[in-house]
This record gives structure tokens, C-alpha cells and sequence, in this order.
């Protein structure tokens, strides 16, 4: 019966269509050390203000708070999450809250330049998983598409990545006529080379100026067309609530991934929360609603702030849509650019 919760998910955050969410993206800050033209403004930009930026202590009592609710994964975004002077507490403390089936797990989505640095302390502070940005290998792409010069300090960060005992590793870029589409075999072939998972993100209507435009767009078909070029794709099946499409390589142990959240969208299947940098809960990345969890948790009773948090995670898994209406004529991009919202 539609809106009602799957057996056994008594007290999960199941929305109106039957969907359970159990990760929940935390961004722990809106700036960055890149400039990408598709996300942010090289000058101007309106940062956050430092008090409403959510502290250590805050963050683990919403995480608390949802591990009790069922989610079970936890991915750090930023912004440049590693610009946080705190990321490795920030690890350690949400890596040790157990939910209802055990420890959780915490993950990262960065652009590598502090990972030589910071990797093996965040590795014992208990990360998991890692998901670094690159969309070119090509030194003036990189400067041109970044605004920065710092190509040989991302690939010094995959090449520690590589290193570590973090597996899966996944990188991701976005897929851009006229920017790299003519490089995506290249980007692949590094990711095989170095024991990654190579990830095409369709550009998505998200960049801060507003400037998004669909002819710009390279299509999963299009990359699954570049790719076939030069390796025989095999679909890989069990994709549950995976963003990513994923196919072997010349039948394997290799692998690519396409995330088409505009040509083939999968909210159907999403099971994803968001919170951004200053306390507000979203239940999709393209949504125009937010739920401020801010006076919650900066209330004096701790025991009203715990099921306060509780009632906005459910009022926020309520609200959801059944999908991100982008192919719809009356969609409305988001008043706020990537960076703020978390990826």
C-alpha cells in the first residue's frame, strides 16, 4: 500500500512513497579550496556566517539522532569538507555512534588536496570510503576549469588514497561539452591505472550563478557511447539505492559508474537526507524546502533537543517528493549553489 513502511521498518524514516532512507550527507562547510565553474563564482561569494556553521558536538547529536532512526551511512561533503580544522574529530566521533544494526559507517566525498596530509589520522579515526572530484588530467583544463593551479596536489591525494586500505575508491567527475568530453576514456583508463572506480556525473542544474544549460550536458548515453569505443561494457545489476549505474570493463574486475540524475533520473529508489553547513535538513539535492534544525539544537533542554531533532528528520523524510521534477518545465533550480548545499 503506498505510504506505508516496509516490514520490519517500525521507526525507520520512511517517506510517503515507501522509500527508507538510511544515509544522511553531512556538509561541514560551504567554502573550498577550487573555484569550479560549474559550482561556484571565482569572486563574490557569500559565505556562510561562522555562527551558524554547526559545531563538532552538534553535528554528532544529529547523527546520533539519525543512526537511532535507522541511518546506517554517514558521508562528509563540504564544500572542501577537509578544510575543516576539525575533520578528524569530526570522523572519530560519528564513526563511534552504533545504530540498531551495529557501527556505522563514515565516508568522504573531497577534492583530495589535504588527503597526503591528513589521510592516515582519518584512516584511524575510522573513515571508510572515499570519493575524490577530478575532471580533467590535463594541467591547463584543470587551471581553467578550477580557477586553480593545483592539479599535481589532487593527484598527489588519489595517489595517498591509492596507498591507503580505503576500498572501494571511487572518483568522480562531471561530464561537460566542449570542457573534457573528449577525455572521458583518458579519465578512465587513470582510475583503472591507479585501483579506482572511475564516476561520470551528468552536469545538473546546481551552479551558484545559475548558468546551468542543458545543451552543455554530456548524456549517460553519450559517455556509455565514448566508453563502448574502447571497452566492452557489462551492466552490473543489484543497484538498490545507489546513485551510480555501474558497468565492467571487459567483463571485469574493473569498473565505471554513471550518475544521470537528468536523463535517467532514480529517485525512485533515493534513500538519501542532507544537511548543510549551518543546520539545514533537505530531503533532495534540487529541493526548495529546508528544515532548520538550528533553534533545535542550540536549545537549552538536551532531552527536548533529541526528539526535537527526531520530529525534523521525519518531518523532513515526510515532505519529499517523488522526484526532482528537473525535466519538468516549471522546475525551479535551487537558491542555493552546490557548495552550500553539500554534495
Amino acid at each position: 500500500m503506498r505510504g506505508a513502511a516496509p516490514e520490519g521498518a517500525a521507526g525507520a524514516l520512511a517517506d510517503t512513497h515507501g522509500r527508507i532512507h538510511r544515509d544522511l550527507r553531512i556538509s561541514l562547510t560551504d567554502r573550498c579550496s577550487l573555484r569550479c565553474t560549474y559550482c561556484m563564482p571565482e569572486q563574490g561569494n557569500e559565505w556562510l556566517a561562522k555562527t551558524s556553521i554547526l559545531t563538532v558536538d552538534e553535528i554528532v547529536e544529529v547523527a546520533t539522532v539519525a543512526a537511532s532512526l535507522g541511518v546506517s551511512t554517514f558521508r562528509l561533503t563540504g564544500g572542501e569538507p577537509l578544510l575543516r580544522t576539525d575533520i578528524v574529530d569530526v570522523v572519530r566521533r560519528i564513526a563511534a555512534i552504533r545504530g540498531a544494526d551495529g557501527p556505522v559507517e563514515v565516508a568522504m566525498t573531497t577534492n583530495g588536496i589535504r588527503l597526503p596530509e591528513l589521510l592516515p589520522d582519518l584512516v584511524d579515526a575510522g573513515l571508510a570510503r572515499l570519493n575524490i572530484s577530478i575532471d580533467t588530467v590535463r594541467r591547463d583544463r584543470f587551471a581553467a576549469l578550477t580557477r586553480r593551479d593545483r592539479l599535481d596536489d589532487v593527484l598527489a591525494g588519489i595517489a595517498a588514497a591509492a596507498a591507503s586500505p580505503l576500498r572501494p575508491l571511487k572518483l568522480n567527475a562531471v561530464a561537460m561539452r566542449g570542457v573534457n568530453d573528449d577525455e572521458l576514456v583518458d579519465l578512465v583508463q587513470y582510475a583503472v591505472d591507479v585501483g579506482a572506480q572511475m564516476r561520470f556525473i551528468e552536469q545538473m542544474p546546481l551552479d551558484a550563478g545559475h548558468t546551468w544549460d542543458r545543451t552543455t550536458m554530456v548524456t549517460r548515453e553519450e559517455i556509455l557511447a565514448a566508453l563502448a569505443e574502447r571497452w566492452e561494457l557489462t551492466a552490473v545489476p543489484g543497484r538498490g539505492g545507489a546513485p551510480a549505474e555501474t558497468w565492467l570493463l571487459d567483463g571485469g574486475p574493473h569498473r565505471v559508474g554513471v550518475i544521470a540524475s537528468v536523463t535517467a533520473p532514480f529517485c525512485g529508489a533515493c534513500d538519501r537526507l542532507r544537511l548543510t553547513a549551518d543546520g539545514q535538513l533537505r530531503n533532495c539535492l534540487f529541493s526548495i524546502a529546508e528544515y532548520d534544525l538550528l533553534p533545535v539544537l542550540r536549545a537549552d533542554s538536551t532531552a527536548s533537543r533529541a526528539e526535537g531533532i527526531a520530529e525534523r528528520l521525519r518531518a523532513c523524510v515526510h515532505g519529499k517528493l517523488p522526484g526532482h521534477a528537473i525535466n519538468d518545465p516549471a522546475f525551479l533550480q535551487p537558491p542555493r549553489g552546490m557548495n552550500a548545499i553539500g554534495g
